[in-house]
């Protein structure tokens, strides 16, 4: 946690998070022109955030576009900060953002969150894609004609608990061993009722296009893996956005916990 306190105790970088904050997936021509700093320095300061992991990075074509991340203070809630205290000091952040957010900017509208687990490849890819580690570890499962691993091109039931959605547009899209899994997402039915939602919300979220989530996975050093999670495809003021940029920091943060405390090898 060092790096993130050493990134933030910068006045220039918290401006350049502040800027991905109203405008998130912004390039480093479209942060320079923001701000009154030389593209060399912005440059400085995004490489101090990115070691931080306080930001992501999505290659678009040959453009580098930069996404504010929030696992490093998610962690540092968790850490120093009780669940009540969490909480209230959520909600007002929420409301804090809502105010001073311009309506008129315009946004990629992708969740974008980086997370590093001391794990393997391996074992992090048998955690997504392995039912029976991934309902455990991540809370759902997808899963395809029974095999343990995804394969592009096939269908597949996300299974949550007793919850079991089909659909044929639920598909693998991409699937590289070890690297990278693209699916759709799964479709919104009446059946999400039994979590919560309501059934004007699931009527919300089933009238929006189908969106897209991608899991890239990224050996680094020390024993870390990279994971990224990039879910895309929603329109201006998506409803199902809204649901997946609280769902997916709790599930990624829970698959960490998991992969870093068990001692079991993989298989």
């Amino acid at each position: 946690m060092d790096e993130v306190f050493k990134a933030l105790a910068d006045p220039s970088r918290r401006r350049l998070l502040d800027s991905l904050n109203v405008r998130n997936g912004q390039s480093l021509r479209e942060l320079c022109a923001g701000l009154d700093m030389a593209r060399q320095s912005v440059s400085k300061h995004l490489k101090v955030l990115e070691d931080a992991n306080l930001i992501s990075i999505v290659w678009q074509g040959r453009e580098k576009l930069h996404y504010l991340n929030a696992e490093p203070i998610n962690a540092i809630a968790d850490r120093w900060i009780t669940h009540y205290d969490r909480a209230r000091a959520q909600t007002l952040a929420d409301l804090k953002t809502a105010l001073e957010r311009d309506p008129m900017a315009h946004d990629t509208n992708d969740f974008v969150y980086t997370t590093y687990i001391r794990t393997t490849p391996q074992r992090l890819w048998q955690a997504i894609t392995d039912p029976a580690f991934s309902e455990r570890y991540l809370g759902h499962a997808l899963v395809t004609d029974g095999a343990s691993d995804c394969e592009a091109g096939s269908s597949y039931a996300w299974r949550d608990g007793a919850l079991n959605i089909v659909d044929p547009e639920q598909k693998i899209l991409e699937s590289e061993p070890y690297r990278r899994l693209v699916f759709t997402f799964h479709t919104f039915t009446k059946d999400l009722t039994t979590i919560g939602l309501s059934e004007d919300v699931i009527d919300r979220a089933a009238a929006e296009p189908r969106s897209t989530v991608t899991f890239d996975i990224e050996p680094v050093a020390d024993g870390r893996v990279k994971l990224t999670v990039i879910h895309s495809g929603f329109p201006d003021g998506s409803l199902v956005r809204e649901l997946v940029s609280g769902g997916w920091p709790a599930k990624l943060s829970d698959l960490k916990s998991h992969l870093e405390l068990e001692v079991a090898p993989a298989r």
